[in-house]
């Protein structure tokens, strides 16, 4: 991967770029920093899940995630289990993890996710799309 060199900055939430989450419904996110801004080794990404949202349950092998909730309350699956999340709380998500998440409430949630750069990506579906997902 090529990398830009790396300079201080400031990202403004509305000069990101907004799209719906593939496989989910009712959810979209944008990168705030990433690659493309310089930073090498990880990628700050805002979702926004609505009322009703989902999006099913899934893992990824070689990548873990750090996430905070923002605004609002959603549930998260990690594994067997599920936990309610609200405004301020932090959630770590390991390398592996089988994790959902659905907003069963009438306010918009948002939350932060961080994750590492690397080129093995990738997302092992456990659960089909729910109904209403953008699939395209």
């Amino acid at each position: 991967m090529d990398e830009k060199a790396s300079e201080p900055q400031v990202t403004q939430p509305e000069q990101a770029n907004v799209v719906p989450v593939l496989r989910a419904r009712g959810a979209r996110m944008a990168v705030l920093i990433g690659p493309d801004d310089g930073a090498s080794r990880f990628v700050m990404r805002r979702f926004f899940l609505a009322p009703g949202g989902r999006i099913p349950a899934h893992s990824h092998e070689s990548i873990e995630h750090e996430q905070v909730v923002v605004r609002g309350e959603m549930v998260i699956g990690l594994n067997d289990e599920t936990h309610t999340v609200r405004a301020g709380d932090a959630v770590f998500i390991p390398a592996g993890t089988a994790h959902w998440y659905e907003n069963r409430g009438a306010q918009e949630v948002e939350f932060l996710c961080v994750v590492p750069v690397t080129t093995e990506y990738s997302t092992d579906w456990i659960e089909a799309p729910p109904e209403g997902a953008v699939l395209a």
